[in-house]
């Protein structure tokens, strides 16, 4: 018997979003896509809008609402990715 999670995988992705930090004087964010159904991906957009508006990838608050989207990203089965402008790698070990 499969689980959820296992079905999910096997799935193929019904979209991409791709997050990109435009810098510091707003709109700070922009919100591309190369396929899947446009409602959906406009759907999904108008929540990535509402939990990033106003919010730099410096703020505390964007942590929280990062990985909130990245839980939608996953349960709707659509692949997300993030440009913050910066290698985020090299910036969790430098500190």
């Amino acid at each position: 018997m499969s689980t959820f999670s296992e079905d999910l995988e096997r799935q193929a992705p019904v979209g991409d979003v791709k997050v990109v930090y435009l810098g510091p004087a707003a709109p700070h964010w922009d919100i591309r896509s190369s396929f899947g159904d446009p409602r959906l991906i406009e759907s999904f957009r108008d929540r990535i809008h509402a939990r990033l508006m106003l919010l730099p990838p410096h703020d505390p608050q964007f942590r929280r609402n990062r990985e909130r989207i990245n839980r939608d990203a996953e349960r709707e089965n659509v692949i997300i990715s993030w440009d913050l402008g910066y290698d985020e790698e090299e910036e969790a070990t430098t500190g």
